[in-house]
């Protein structure tokens, strides 16, 4: 693995003002309505609950094809559970929107890795377009990196033909290092984006933590001439947040990253308020 010169620089307060001054930089909330439309597009329109079945799902699928027949751009996933992905294939037939669900142990991460490959190898079957995978934080945690790494490396070998994202879930990992350091360690083993939420913690998303990850995949593109994405979920309900992590993503990694294939954001929320400002 590449040593990132980053994990000796961070601190808490650093972050802070980095973002700070970041987000002291952007135009005025009426000045941005421009980009207000454009999120639409990055969205990952999300139903991950207890209580899904398939008249919920359906229903978020149209969402998303609603969406588009209002003008906004047509989201970029629809991310569900795995049961519901043939449910989510056939209601979007015709569309470009991907199917994406989630796997590994969702949530928590904390299965043996055969049980959590053969999850991944079901949603794949079922015919999903991209896995959200999670880390286990509780194997990060005790230090074991070379077993993080191993895993999200089997994971990469059975998803080479799609798209994989790597849930670190930032909230847990504690310190900036750790949040750098896992961003790393998925990187290198394979994936496409890394992530910062399951959405089912607090804190889920937040600026500091994703201006962390896109450090590393700065460095990281410096160092290779390889994109990594980003994906921001968790807590991101209102157009004013999604606009800061769009200004994030723009300042840090410029604006050849502003697009489906490397910058999404996991939310519902957010897509009832971006129709509001549409109608």
């Amino acid at each position: 693995m590449y040593s990132f010169s980053l994990l000796s620089k961070l601190s808490f307060s650093t972050v802070q003002e980095e973002v700070f001054q970041i987000r002291s930089k952007q135009p005025q909330i009426q000045e941005q309505k421009q980009v207000l439309r454009e999120l639409s597009s990055f969205l990952d329109l999300t139903s991950l609950e207890g209580s899904d079945n398939q008249e919920k799902i359906n229903k978020l699928c149209r969402k998303a094809i609603f969406m588009g027949e209002k003008g906004l751009p047509l989201p970029a996933a629809v991310c569900v559970y795995p049961p519901f992905i043939a449910t989510a294939k056939k209601a979007l037939q015709g569309t470009p929107i991907k199917v994406a669900t989630t796997a590994a142990a969702f949530p928590s991460g904390q299965m043996p890795i055969s049980i959590k490959l053969e999850e991944i190898r079901y949603a794949l079957q079922e015919g999903a377009d991209e896995i959200d995978v999670v880390i286990s934080r509780g194997t990060f945690l005790e230090k074991d990196f070379n077993m993080v790494y191993r895993e999200i490396d089997a994971m990469r070998e059975i998803t080479r033909e799609k798209t994989l994202k790597v849930i670190l879930e930032t909230g847990e990992l504690q310190t900036p290092e750790n949040i750098a350091k896992a961003s790393e360690i998925a990187i290198e083993a394979g994936a496409d984006f890394i992530k910062t939420s399951t959405g089912k913690i607090q804190p889920a998303a937040t600026e500091e933590s994703v201006f962390i990850m896109l450090k590393v995949i700065h460095e990281f593109y410096t160092k290779t001439g390889k994109q990594i994405g980003i994906k921001a979920a968790g807590g991101i309900g209102d157009p004013e947040k999604a606009l800061n992590y769009y200004w994030l993503v723009k300042e840090v990694l410029g604006v050849n990253w502003l697009t489906p294939s490397l910058f999404r954001l996991g939310a519902s929320r957010l897509a009832d308020r971006l129709l509001e400002i549409v109608l």
